[in-house]
């Protein structure tokens, strides 16, 4: 794992200037402190900070090509380096090192741009052809490894994180758009990031500047996955358990200590039992949190599935402080970023990291194999937006305003109330809806009049996805959305920044390429059949799995936020969402805020994700000065 950056610039364009790509790399050293590395000529510089994971001792980057003319940076972890440094050698090339970067170079000499299509892995590259004056960005599949780029007028600076970019542009915008998809989902969908110069590159594409002008590709594509129509059920879980435990095996190889997350869920319990089989004498180190308020705890599950595999276990209770907060989880976010897991997940990564430097983690399992609430949520909207209308308009809201407000997890009013306001929506729209915060509706009260004359209905970020995966049947076209938009950019950028946060390389068996495909080939009913979410994976692993384990249904990875804005997060409210602040930043009105954060403390109602946004927002734009 590593932290990359670098500059191209234009023909007509100044000179590289080398101070500020060290800055730029300087800024990464989180994400890679066991050293730095550069390649700079008047033209372009790529720069790295190194995680030393595979061949530590000599797996200096960049690397570069025989003749010297193409160098590469890479962060993340190529698994199938390896069988591509057999193949590239037996077509004539040599290698320094045993390091899995090693092989990008040669692959681009014989490939060409479209180089990344044959990796395997976790990646964000930069590759520099000084004979062509091209730099070539590309990101993996599925958007493990994060990489940001702003096209300017005098070339491209791009990095692993918006930090690195902010070091070379002087020019900084708020984009209100991506501040309105963030009040809606808690995060900022790709391709925009939170200031209107810089963007995400997607997963799965390439980027060329060339001619001083960048082009962007697709590589890879989820609807192109061909449909599997006659595989039985008992066919497909054998080739689950078979993969799973493939794709685990891959992902052990590390020159240095290797570790796992371990929830009381299916899905990280599923990695601990592949990496047993696949290491059935290995001393397995296992790491779980949990919380004092029972309804998120979830450590005797984690405490089941570690003794059925022997695993050597260490939990922690989670006690967040606010220090931690301002000083460890925010600046690991260059943008506002509101998952309330990204607390206690900071935590794990910090309890993890005090003994290995790789963690596997089981991220991916609800969206390949249909394990959140919102599908059955879908499901059961199917039926009911064929009642009567008296029975939806009238007959339903009227009974839910009876249910007593809970602040427990996945409480029964929260998921009656979410589905009752969103069910009579198109389908599209209506899975959006179940995971937005902040409806448009809600906006409108909550923001300055001239921040809102700017926006537009933020589902455009998720509605271009539900549409492309018009060839998929109903289930599956939800889950190619939230892999196109939740997974990358909550879920994997939540697990990147708090892990680097403690230079800790996360890697995610379950969305290896082969898993992705397979589990995108298979029709819904067979994911989801009945009213059992993730059906298949619970067959294929059953016998494996304790069966407690395999019977829990979905939780989730969250925390007693509630509390904690009642409690140890109290001041930061106070302190960030008074009138001052407010009014100084210039997006929000303090009237509609002051009256959720006066509900919630008073423990009138619950607005934890709200006030939780809204905090994180005032934060982050206190910490850049990003004042209207």
């Amino acid at each position: 794992m590593c932290g990359i950056t670098g500059i191209v610039v234009a023909d007509d364009g100044p000179a590289v200037d080398e101070d500020r790509l060290r800055a730029m790399c300087g800024s990464l050293a989180h994400r890679g402190p066991d050293e730095d590395g550069f390649f700079v000529t008047a033209t372009a510089g790529l720069a790295v900070r190194r995680l030393a994971v595979i061949d530590v001792l000599h797996g200096r980057q960049p690397v570069r090509s025989e003749d010297g003319t193409v160098h590469a940076v890479l962060n993340g972890a190529i698994y199938n380096h390896q069988r591509l440094r057999q193949y590239l050698a037996a077509r004539g090339h040599t290698f320094r090192s045993g390091n899995d970067a090693e092989v990008i170079p040669h692959l681009y000499e014989e490939f060409g741009t479209g180089f990344a299509q044959h990796l395997e892995g976790m990646f964000a590259i930069a590759l520099y052809d000084s004979a062509h004056h091209r730099m070539v960005l590309c990101r993996d599949r599925v958007g493990v490894k994060p990489l940001h780029y702003a096209e300017r007028p005098d070339g491209l600076v791009f990095g692993s994180e918006i930090k690195a970019v902010l070091c070379a542009i002087p020019d900084r915008t708020p984009d209100l758009q991506a501040f309105s998809a963030y009040l809606s989902l808690m995060y900022v969908p790709a391709p925009r990031t939170m200031y209107r110069e810089i963007r995400k590159l997607e997963p799965g594409t390439t980027l060329v500047w060339q001619d001083n002008r960048c082009t962007v590709r697709r590589y890879w594509a989820l609807a192109d996955v061909p449909q599997r129509s006659h595989l039985t059920a008992a066919h497909a879980c054998a080739i689950l358990r078979d993969l799973t435990v493939e794709c685990v095996r891959q992902q052990l190889a590390a020159d240095v200590p290797v570790g796992f997350f371990l929830s009381g869920g299916m899905d990280s319990a599923t990695i601990v039992a592949a990496a047993r089989h696949a290491l059935p004498d290995a001393t397995l180190k296992t790491y779980s949190v949990g919380f004092a308020d029972r309804s998120y705890d979830e450590r005797s599950g984690a405490a089941l599935a570690a003794a059925r595999f022997g695993t050597d276990h260490t939990e922690l209770v989670v006690e967040p402080t606010a220090a931690d907060v301002m000083d460890g989880i925010l600046p690991a976010f260059d943008e506002p970023f509101a998952d309330p897991s990204m607390v206690p997940t900071y935590y794990l990564c910090r309890l993890a990291r005090q003994d290995v430097t790789v963690a596997l983690s089981g991220d991916g399992g609800d969206e390949l194999f249909a394990g959140y609430l919102t599908y059955q949520a879908d499901k059961y909207a199917r039926y009911y937006r064929h009642l009567p209308r008296a029975v939806t308009a009238g007959i339903v809201p009227g009974l839910l305003r009876f249910l007593p407000r809970s602040s427990a997890r996945a409480s029964f009013d929260f998921k009656a109330r979410r589905f009752a306001d969103n069910a009579l929506e198109e389908p599209g729209r209506s899975h959006y809806l179940w995971r937005v915060v902040f409806r448009e509706a809600h906006k409108a009260r909550l923001l300055q009049p001239d921040v809102l004359a700017e926006l537009c209905d933020t589902y455009d970020t998720h509605e271009a996805h539900y549409e492309a995966g018009a060839g998929f049947d109903r289930l599956t076209r939800f889950q190619y959305t939230d892999a196109h938009v939740y997974l990358p950019d909550d879920v994997l950028t939540k697990v990147d920044r708090v892990s680097m946060a403690h230079s800790l390389e996360v890697r995610v068996p379950l969305l290896a390429t082969s898993m992705l495909e397979f589990a995108f080939s298979l029709p819904g009913s067979m994911k989801f059949p009945g009213r059992q979410p993730k059906r298949l994976l619970r067959q294929a692993m059953a016998g494996l799995l304790p069966p407690r384990t395999l019977a829990m249904g979905k939780k989730g990875f969250n925390a007693p936020l509630p509390h904690w804005l009642r409690g140890e997060f109290r001041p930061l409210v106070r302190e960030y969402l008074c009138r001052d602040v407010l009014r100084r930043q210039g997006y929000l009105r303090f009237d509609a805020v002051n009256e959720i954060v006066e509900r919630h403390l008073s423990g009138v109602a619950e607005h934890a994700r709200e006030i939780w946004i809204l905090l994180l927002f005032t934060m982050w734009a206190e910490r850049e000065k990003a004042y209207r």
